[in-house]
């Protein structure tokens, strides 16, 4: 299935302020922040019509199950509990869930931030996925077709922070 990569919708953030509040009274002090990261999070930035969120939580194992109907998905990252909403009265919902303590250098955050304040990073970034998408790419060769731009995206931004360089492949 073809990836669809669609204008930058206004109504995102405020669809993702509506989740994380949702997150927040389903679970109060569950989550210390939750964040809408992603490129659904970058005005003016084309994305796949999916709100990304990303949740800081004290330990993993202490996160109750999510319900609201997330799924939990098993993706072989280490140190992170993904969870999907499929579209339903609003857009999917992806939800990343990670320590506090590994909050400050989460890769997602950092590029976000650094797409927000580039705006020459942004452009490219949105040709980038406009032209994948328009080549009918699947999900898996979009994500792949997009690491090397994003590595260096977020290597810019790690620098800016004197972060140490990782790689942004979480295996």
């Amino acid at each position: 299935m073809s990836i669809e990569v669609h204008d930058h919708d206004p109504a995102w953030p405020a669809r993702a302020g509506a989740a994380i509040a949702e997150l927040r009274d389903a679970h109060p002090g569950v989550f210390a922040v939750i964040e809408h990261v992603g490129s659904t999070a970058v005005p003016g930035l084309p994305a796949k019509p999916v709100i990304d969120l990303m949740a800081a939580v004290a330990a993993l194992d202490a996160v109750p199950g999510i319900g609201l109907g997330y799924a939990p998905i098993e993706t072989g990252m280490p140190e992170r509990l993904f969870y999907r909403r499929e579209p339903g009265a609003g857009p999917a919902v992806h939800l990343h869930i990670v320590t506090a303590a590994s909050w400050p250098t989460r890769n997602e955050r950092l590029l976000r931030d650094h797409l927000l304040a580039h705006a020459a990073a942004r452009a490219e970034y949105g040709r980038l996925k406009q032209g994948l998408a328009a080549a009918g790419s699947d999900g898996d060769s979009y994500t792949r077709a997009k690491t090397g731009l994003i590595q260096r995206l977020v290597d810019a931004a790690r620098r800016e922070r004197g972060l140490p360089l990782v790689s942004v492949w979480e295996e």
